[in-house]
């Protein structure tokens, strides 16, 4: 953040952390989104140094939260007025500069081990897709509503098999097999509570499929499957 004027350390650090939990961010002339007042939480903001008036400063806020929005804000609470200089994204979800950064040396070597017949590397790199849902809360399905699920189907209460606790209305929700495939991603309709006590009707929507149909067979087909052996028995 390079802020317009000198700067006071012990008073910059008692500001920002006045920027901490819910605050209310109205998202810049720029922006993508409806420019309308909405709340965003900041987790935590930790001051790392102070260079004239440059101010670096590491912050864990809520998805949608406009950085150069909040240092604006920040400047106006200085007094002086600030712009975002700089911004380093370091972590999204489950994903981490640690663990999930390779450049393009670490792919070409991972191509190469590849034709080689080793997978490790790209093993290594190409990660499985359930990992982008270890934050999200989870419904595990029965396999008869999987099929439908993967056709765009909305998620019945029949079809729960067990689910995460914390489950809210109008959250997101990932939608997973008994084996721990990931199968969509979906929106929940009532709470945790209420999809339990749920023995009809719709317990979320689905938003967007990542399974491809036909993985699992729909309830109909194995119920001809099954009808078939039981012929042929």
């Amino acid at each position: 953040m390079e802020v317009h004027e000198k700067i006071e350390e012990d008073r910059t650090r008692q500001i920002l952390q006045e920027f901490t939990g819910e605050i209310y961010q109205k998202p810049p002339l720029k922006a993508s989104v409806k420019r309308e007042v909405r709340k965003r939480w900041i987790y935590n903001i930790n001051l790392l140094e102070i260079q004239e008036s440059r101010v670096l400063f590491k912050v864990a806020c809520q998805a949608g939260t406009y950085i150069r929005k909040l240092c604006s804000d920040i400047g106006e609470v200085l007094g002086s007025g600030a712009h975002m200089r700089e911004l380093r994204r370091t972590r999204a979800g489950p994903f981490s500069e640690e663990s999930n950064l390779f450049n393009l040396y670490d792919l070409l070597y991972a191509q190469e081990k590849l034709t080689e017949g080793d997978e490790k590397p790209m093993r290594e790199m190409v990660r499985p897709m359930e990992v982008a849902f270890e934050y999200v809360p989870k419904i595990y399905l029965k396999d008869s509503a999987v099929d439908a699920i993967c056709h765009g189907a909305s998620l019945a209460a029949p079809g729960v098999s067990r689910l995460d606790s914390e489950i809210k209305p109008r959250s997101p929700v990932a939608l997973f097999t008994l084996k721990g495939e990931a199968v969509a991603l979906a929106r929940a309709l009532m709470s945790t509570e209420n999809m339990i006590e749920a023995e009809k009707g719709f317990v979320c929507e689905t938003v967007r499929v990542v399974m491809a149909p036909g993985t699992y067979l729909s309830s109909w087909k194995r119920r001809r499957e099954e009808t078939a052996k039981k012929g042929s028995d």
